[in-house]
């Protein structure tokens, strides 16, 4: 048996992928801010450039803003 990874899904016409970053802790948080409310969900804490890549490629996202 062959176990297949999916990629996880946001809805690209209502959500925009976006990673929080605070200028007082350096904390930085992926996920996705609502087009219409511009209400964030954040999904995953990122500490490092590889859990920031395997966010995007979990995902499916080839570019991610920055938000401080």
């Amino acid at each position: 048996m062959r176990i297949r990874k999916q990629t996880k899904t946001y809805d690209k016409e209502t959500q925009v992928p976006v990673l929080r970053c605070s200028i007082c802790t350096g904390e930085q948080v992926a996920g996705f801010r609502d087009k219409k409310t511009g209400k964030f969900i954040d999904v995953t804490l990122i500490q490092n450039d590889a859990e920031l890549k395997k966010f995007m490629k979990e995902y499916g996202v080839e570019k991610i803003n920055k938000e401080y």
